[in-house]
């Protein structure tokens, strides 16, 4: 879950933590509109079963329920308010272990933070091939072949399943949730699981906010040398 992206955004504890005060959470666009999406595809065309693995808390609930409304089989809360990508990545990790799922899709990142750093640690904890930032999946006789736009081009892999992919713009189509979805989702298996313990390599100092954006400043065109004069002197790019 990530907060919205209209959310005000601002610290506490010394700007050691965000204030989640009057924040209102949505599912991490990624994962809904591309990950979730792009695993119920395959689903139909290929048959199986999609399940939903969430770290956080009970509040987090109302948000599992969208996914399994938009049409995901049953859900996974592991109840725990993840402190890092690492710990994050960890508690998944647990809990695939030994499930068999042939493949695990994943958001490239989060909007909030952004680090784009979870499936890669999931991959190595399981041992698994990882393509990271997908805009394009297939999956054709136990191997994915993936696409991924790269600088000039556009870059073709294939890897055998099982796999872990993260969903970029262009893995699928963002779906809504219909009344029949909805209503289905109430009655859908919404398992939760308690966290193993962990160690943390990593701790939060501290939160700053980025400068305010400057005004717009209108340069008469007949003043060139003064808009040369601004951006050599002042803004300091040429």
């Amino acid at each position: 879950s990530t907060p919205d992206t209209t959310s005000k955004i601002s610290f506490k504890n010394n700007d050691s933590a965000l204030n989640t005060d009057g924040i209102q959470y949505i599912l991490n666009p990624y994962d809904e509109w591309y990950a979730l999406v792009k695993a119920l595809e395959l689903k139909e065309k290929l048959g199986g079963t999609v399940s939903v693995i969430h770290v956080g808390t009970i509040a987090n609930e109302p948000m599992i329920r969208k996914a399994l409304a938009i049409g995901a089989d049953d859900a996974i809360r592991i109840n725990h308010m993840p402190i890092s990508s690492y710990d994050t990545a960890q508690q998944i990790a647990h809990h695939a272990e030994g499930q068999g799922y042939d493949l695990i899709l994943l958001g490239k990142e989060t909007i909030d933070y952004q680090s784009a750093e979870v499936g890669a640690m999931v991959a190595e904890l399981l041992d698994m091939p990882y393509v990271p930032f997908s805009s394009a999946l297939d999956i054709n006789d136990g191997h994915a072949n993936c696409q991924r736009d790269i600088e000039g081009g556009v870059e073709v892999l294939e890897v055998k399943l099982p796999a872990i992919i993260s969903a970029s713009k262009g893995m699928a189509e963002q779906r809504i949730a219909n009344m029949k979805g909805i209503m289905m989702a109430k009655s859908k298996p919404l398992v939760v699981k308690e966290p193993i313990p962990n160690d943390q390599n990593t701790s939060i100092l501290d939160y700053t906010l980025p400068e305010s954006k400057k005004g717009v400043k209108m340069i008469d065109a007949d003043h060139m040398d003064e808009l040369v004069r601004i951006l050599h002197e002042v803004e300091k790019v040429i």
